[in-house]
């Protein structure tokens, strides 16, 4: 998979969660997810434990609530679309400070709310707690198909890439003086735009003939074998069994 690569949502720590084999926290949080969102929306109490069990695994990996309160603001686009659904919803209307909203509209947006925000600090924690590239190593791990893998990997190392060659061309741009004031110069950007597709292009078809010309034909190298004990897998589905319990308490309370 190549070297390391740190991203801005991994916290360097050496905490119990960060020890633990990637494969088995990505299938714990899959797990843990696909319990939440089993969850009836009517056992509000569930959410409640299931947040406090999160809070327990930041806890545990050392997380600060700053850190994961900061990172919860990219669902902020599915809270405004929750925000809309008691006054777009039809249904039994009810009045709550003098507005009339939808009865089914409530339970829609709260479901949306309470399961997503869970969803979105699982991830979250997975990604403060395990390396790109120790993640890529549990995807190939628990047998997801080598192309998929191949692609993320590629992805992951030529964002940065793309990123940094868009920051050099905004760098020489604003060093001739150009600014992008208005649709004026929407032309200027465009034409960025499209050299940047042809350097990203040829670069690589350059990187694509250099794997070709040391050996690549369709599959990666595994050079590090990832393995978990029994005591590890145990530690991690610690989290999606305690909220399976969580769940069977919803569904029959």
């Amino acid at each position: 998979m190549g070297a390391g690569h740190a991203h801005k949502l991994y916290r360097h720590g050496h905490s119990p969660v960060h020890g633990l084999p990637p494969h088995t926290k990505l299938a714990a949080a899959f797990a843990f997810v696909v319990v939440v969102v089993s969850t009836p929306r009517e056992a509000v109490w569930a959410f409640g434990l299931y947040a406090v069990l999160l809070a327990g695994v930041a806890w545990a990996a050392r997380v600060p609530p700053g850190f994961l309160l900061k990172r919860l603001l990219i669902e902020v686009p599915f809270v405004a679309f929750a925000v809309l659904l008691p006054f777009v919803a039809e249904g039994e209307r009810v009045e709550v400070l003098g507005m009339s909203l939808s009865v089914s509209g409530l339970w829609g947006a709260w479901n949306v709310l309470a399961k997503g925000t869970l969803g979105v600090a699982t991830s979250v924690l997975l990604a403060a707690t395990t390396e790109l590239r120790e993640l890529l190593l549990g995807l190939q791990r628990l047998r997801l198909p080598p192309l998929l893998v191949q692609i993320a990997s590629f992805m992951i190392r030529y964002g940065d890439v793309i990123t940094d060659e868009m920051r050099r061309m905004r760098i020489a741009r604003e060093s001739r003086g150009f600014e992008a004031r208005g649709i004026r110069h929407w032309g200027v950007l465009a034409k960025s735009a499209g050299a940047l597709f042809i350097r990203s292009y040829e670069r690589g078809e350059r990187v694509h003939l250099a794997m070709v010309s040391r050996g690549y034909a369709g599959s990666m190298p595994v050079i590090d074998e990832v393995t978990a004990s029994r005591a590890q897998w145990s530690y991690a589905f610690a989290l999606p069994v305690a909220a399976l319990v969580v769940c069977l308490l919803g569904w029959t309370l």
